[in-house]
């Protein structure tokens, strides 16, 4: 039975199918890898480049990044701070889940963008005290409506960083490229 199966698949029509089954598994891993590189559907459509026109500072709204692993995201009572102050804030529709989320008192359920793999240890504390710009690794937020990664976020992209900052000074780089660095 299995030298059958054998002999059909050395014929053409064999070598065929086997060619078809490759590129459909070829194709649905691909497509698997691009949804995780989607942005996804977020409750509010929040405009990163109208916030960032008005000079407001990443750390403002992520203060979370100067002083621990998670940069964090804003309470809706921060927001609200502002936009209660803003008379277009208050027919805007856009911004009623945030007006809904603040007078309900049920928080709006925000999904993370940038995420790392469960066994990479990330702190951007450490980052933004080595005085890393948030747009060497988020991009330039002032041209993105909701954020979204501008590069695949992996080892080769962090160890390349890792290693530009370096430079020539070795020591560094051992520390720097040492696995336990971000795998701990």
């Amino acid at each position: 039975m299995i030298k059958r199966l054998i002999d059909w698949l050395k014929k053409p029509l064999g070598l065929i199918a086997v060619g078809i089954a490759f590129l459909a598994l070829f194709s649905l891993a691909a497509y698997g890898i691009s949804l995780t590189q989607t942005a996804p559907a977020q409750p509010v459509q929040f405009p990163h480049k109208t916030h960032v026109g008005f000079g407001i500072q990443c750390l403002y709204c992520h203060p979370g990044a100067a002083k621990g692993p998670s940069a964090g995201i804003p309470t809706e009572a921060k927001c609200w701070g502002c936009h209660n102050q803003i008379q277009k804030t208050q027919t805007s529709a856009l911004l009623q889940p945030l007006k809904d989320s603040v007078i309900s008192g049920v928080p709006l359920q925000w999904v993370p963008v940038a995420q790392v793999a469960d066994f990479v240890q990330f702190n951007h504390r450490a980052h933004v005290a080595a005085g890393q710009n948030c747009e060497n690794c988020h991009g330039d937020m002032s041209k993105v409506t909701v954020a979204e990664n501008p590069q695949v976020f992996n080892m080769g992209f962090c160890l390349k960083c890792h290693q530009t900052v370096a430079g020539d000074n070795h020591e560094l780089l051992v520390k720097l490229t040492d696995c336990g660095t971000c795998h701990y």
